[in-house]
């Protein structure tokens, strides 16, 4: 069984990555689109990245604003540094699981997802997409 698993935790404290070409490919392009969306205002994405959190703590906080936009960038340039390696640490492993959260909930929200039925009547290869994204992130979140 280990052998099937995407990520996993080594005795030196580092984590492997088992994706394959497909697999990567996947997460380059969730990762290329975070780090779009991140730059380019007129990105299908970028105005969900910069929503609040909880509206009624920091809608008019622009600290709040600007630290997040600043860990969402850190963190998605990190996870396009890193898409090749083997290995990771534990630093690069949290930044692959925030960019990857970040790439899935851009995905459902861009694309109107936001109940079972609307998931359930989009196209296939969106659902793939979708399963992927979160096959990826349970699969690292268990590692961290």
């Amino acid at each position: 069984m280990v052998g099937n698993k995407l990520f996993i935790r080594r005795r030196d404290g580092r984590i492997e990555v088992r994706l394959s070409d497909a697999g990567r490919a996947v997460a380059r392009e969730a990762f290329g689109h975070v780090v779009a969306a991140e730059r380019d205002p007129n990105h299908e994405w970028h105005a969900g990245l910069n929503a609040p959190i909880d509206p009624s703590s920091d809608d008019d906080d622009p600290v709040s604003t600007l630290n997040r936009q600043h860990e969402i960038s850190t963190n998605a340039e990190l996870a396009v540094m890193t898409l090749q390696d083997q290995f990771l640490n534990d630093a690069e492993a949290w930044a692959w699981l925030s960019t990857f959260q970040i790439a899935l909930r851009s995905t459902v929200v861009a694309n109107g997802l936001m109940s079972n039925e609307k998931l359930d009547a989009c196209p296939s290869e969106l659902l793939e997409y979708i399963r992927t994204l979160q096959q990826f992130l349970f699969a690292l979140a268990e590692c961290l």
